[in-house]
């Protein structure tokens, strides 16, 4: 009997990446194409199925290019401050009793 050898998946650590987003973006993407879709089919029916088109398209591109430069920022949600800051020690004496 030989030992059988299987390959390690390396990227378990990674963020999936689908199209361009990747870890939770993709999933804010379904959401800008489902809201647009549901927006535009809603406008179809009680306004104008022009003006329906026009709002469909307009959520889902606009959705998708707002995700997109949110996830320029990066995956996580992190406070970058910039400038330099000094950090001035504090040294608390306790008083002689």
């Amino acid at each position: 009997m030989t030992a059988r050898k299987f390959t390690v998946y390396k990227g378990l650590s990674r963020p999936l990446i689908y199209k361009g987003f990747r870890g939770k973006f993709i999933y804010w993407g379904i959401g800008a194409v489902l809201t647009g879709l549901v927006l535009g089919s809603v406008t179809m029916a009680v306004i104008n199925m022009w003006l329906g088109t026009v709002v469909l398209i307009g959520c889902i591109v606009g959705g998708l290019l707002y995700i997109a430069s949110r996830q320029k920022k990066g995956l996580y949600n992190k406070t970058r401050h910039r400038g330099i800051f000094i950090v001035t020690p504090f040294i608390y004496e306790r008083p002689e009793v």
